[in-house]
């Protein structure tokens, strides 16, 4: 086999690309802006010469021939017309872009297949979750990662300088076993978004649900009173807020619920359950999905003037609420609470995590995060301290929703003043530095069996 061309540079190789596909001409045209010789391979290459002016469009052999580095763009079914170019690949680097068309849970990948039927060269997964769109605009309106990985340690290693020069970070997955993963991340929907999207849309069906009940089926039983109107805006109204509070309060149950498991355990060296485990990397989506149900909530108090069934009641609402002292403090907390929320979003920003340092991060999130969960939970409570011991709340026996909505805020903002005790603090301080229940209660043991060691020895 021909030694690999991972000891040139970029720019003294000459990039083959098979097929003329919209990625190949995204590829080409980045890789002759980035300053490298480029060879594109095509079945009919007077067909394509219009949509590659810059490139040297030539047959398939010519570009095996002619190219040190090949990228095989061509669809993996048609990967056997090009066997007859095996001679001409032998020994250099080809770097597979192709995707399957559904997930696959056991291989062989395309990458795997493609060096099956090119034994004599080096196969490098890579590209694949670059879209054209990012390799024709550059890396800096898209992703800058680019997944690898290869057999061949000398092969990878030269598309990894490739990458580079074209602006990209490239990222080694290891072995062309990993090519499997790599292939099936691009047909993943929203992975890390599917159960906070479930949650809070069962909460959204609940609290709705809850809503109607209140505040329009109550009214129809028992007065004959029809208030239908309040299903589109109103009952949405009153279900964003309860939505975003609980959700908002589940993103920091589960560090709370790690605190507790390490101090029961004692030590920070056990794994915590998968199903805590996967909550605590999902605490991000569930902070984006309550700031969206918050920022809808103030949408929709905003177009409430806007209905013409809805003014007479403002009016009457507006005198009330100007003989009800806390009505100032109850919009003005609930500003706080969306603008601290909105701050929590903005910094889970990639772009924007990436220009604070950690502990800068760590404030934001943990600290201004129970702040505005705090300032969440009062302003809920604002709302309905007076509401909570009116007999006529109870409809059909049940709370109010805003008592339900207050029970896991409450719980969580409880359960963390909790972890605040100073001998509570100063232990989970140890544990999370290193300090384990068992170790410390040998070492006790040991000690104790040492000084009645030393007692019976003075007593002979």
């Amino acid at each position: 086999m021909r030694p690999c061309t991972s000891a040139y540079e970029p720019s003294a190789l000459v990039i083959g690309i098979l097929g003329t596909g919209d990625f190949s001409r995204s590829l080409a045209r980045r890789l002759v802006a980035c300053g490298c010789r480029v060879v594109v391979g095509s079945r009919t290459p007077s067909r394509f010469v219009a949509l590659f002016p810059e490139e040297a469009e030539v047959t398939h052999m010519e570009a095996a021939n002619q190219a040190d580095l090949v990228f095989v763009a061509v669809y993996p079914e048609h990967y056997s017309t090009l066997v007859h170019l095996k001679p001409a690949l032998a020994g250099k680097a080809l770097v597979d872009v192709s995707n399957g068309l559904q997930i696959k849970q056991e291989g062989p990948s395309n990458a795997q297949q493609l060096a099956d039927l090119f034994p004599e060269s080096s196969v490098v997964k890579g590209f694949n979750t670059t879209s054209a769109w990012t390799l024709q605009a550059g890396p800096r309106d898209g992703s800058r990662q680019v997944l690898l990985c290869s057999d061949d340690q000398m092969a990878k290693s030269s598309v990894m300088q490739l990458c580079r020069r074209m602006g990209f970070i490239p990222v080694d997955m290891g072995l062309l076993s990993s090519s499997l993963e790599i292939e099936n991340l691009p047909l993943y929907l929203f992975p890390s978004w599917r159960t906070p999207i479930i949650c809070t849309l069962a909460l959204f069906i609940f609290f709705y649900l809850y809503n109607s009940v209140h505040e329009v089926l109550h009214p129809y039983i028992t007065g004959g009173k029809n208030k239908l109107y309040k299903l589109p805006i109103e009952i949405v109204n009153v279900t964003f807020p309860s939505v975003a509070l609980v959700m908002l309060a589940l993103v920091y149950l589960p560090g709370v619920i790690a605190a507790f498991l390490q101090l029961w355990r004692g030590t920070k060296y056990t794994r915590f359950p998968d199903w805590l485990d996967h909550w605590l990397t999902r605490r991000k989506q569930f902070g984006l999905c309550s700031f969206l149900c918050a920022a809808l909530h103030a949408v929709y108090s905003l177009c409430l003037p806007m209905r013409k069934s809805a003014r007479f009641q403002l009016l009457n609402k507006a005198f009330e609420q100007v003989r009800r002292r806390s009505s100032d403090l109850y919009l003005s907390v609930g500003i706080m609470a969306l603008g601290l929320l909105s701050l929590l979003a903005v910094t889970s920003l990639p772009s924007v995590a990436n220009t604070v340092n950690w502990r800068e991060f760590t404030f934001i999130q943990s600290t201004l995060g129970y702040c505005a969960l705090f300032m969440g939970t009062l302003h809920t409570l604002i709302f309905g301290w007076d509401r909570a011991f009116l007999a006529a709340q109870y409809h059909f026996g049940l709370p109010p929703t805003f008592l339900l909505v207050l029970i896991l805020p409450l719980t969580v903002l409880l359960s963390r003043l909790a972890l605040f005790l100073p001998c509570v603090n100063h232990r989970l301080r140890q544990i999370r530095r290193g300090w384990e229940k068992s170790r410390h209660i040998r070492f006790t043991l040991s000690s104790e069996d040492c000084f009645n060691g030393l007692e019976n020895v003075s007593n002979v």
